[in-house]
């Protein structure tokens, strides 16, 4: 969890405060009319997320007060509605992160597959604990719920990337890469293609493999 989904309301400091100058690029202009011209005359603050998501981009991953307020102005909408957006939803961070932002997924199927390891694996490597960014504000680790690759568990996130089929080794040799400057291969760590079993294919004509649910009907001693 970061500072910010534990405060409940604005706290102005240096960097973030409503006279810090913020417009979006030429580039994510552009990028933002295509997104307006998606929806209708009436309802162009059905735009809120993905402006803010833009925003979010351009300010290295992290929405600043000034850009929620632009986002308003755009939207014409009252900026109280853009904050209960930007509050609500967790990708969205309120204060400033590090370049690389590693969320470690901790739900369940990733739980039992060695998730809290690996979290504590990461935060060795990186000298910090979960919720906390490092001096140089390279990384921002967080330990985050369902990320929607549960077949592939554990993994993390790490910016647009899912890293998959993690262990406490290849986990740290991502953290390794990206720290050298290097792009690690995003997806399964142990060279699974999709979603196919760990092992040998099967098909439907042979026996399951298992693991087999037990015989609730079976008495025990």
């Amino acid at each position: 969890m970061l500072s910010s989904d534990k405060i409940t309301k604005h706290v102005d400091t240096p960097r973030n405060n409503a006279s810090v100058p913020f417009d979006f690029t030429p580039e994510n202009w552009a990028t933002a009319k295509k997104i307006l011209a998606k929806y209708p005359e009436g309802y162009k603050k059905s735009a809120v997320m993905p402006l803010l998501d833009l925003a979010q981009r351009q300010c290295g991953g992290w929405l600043p007060l000034a850009a929620m307020n632009k986002v308003a102005k755009i939207l014409q909408h009252p900026p109280i509605s853009v904050y209960e957006v930007a509050t609500f939803y967790t990708m969205y961070n309120r204060t400033p992160v590090g370049k690389y932002f590693v969320q470690v997924c901790g739900t369940t199927p990733c739980e039992l597959r060695g998730a809290s390891k690996i979290l504590k694996a990461c935060e060795k490597k990186l000298g910090i604990h979960k919720g906390e960014t490092d001096a140089n504000e390279l990384f921002t680790l967080v330990e985050v719920e369902c990320l929607g690759a549960c077949v592939h568990a554990p993994m993390m996130q790490i910016g647009d990337d899912y890293y998959e089929d993690l262990t406490e080794e290849s986990a740290v040799a991502v953290l390794d890469a990206l720290a050298k400057g290097q792009t690690p291969k995003p997806g399964s760590q142990i060279g699974r293609r999709v979603a196919e079993p760990v092992g040998q294919r099967t098909t439907l004509l042979e026996e399951p493999m298992g693991p087999y649910a037990p015989n609730l009907e079976q008495k025990t001693a």
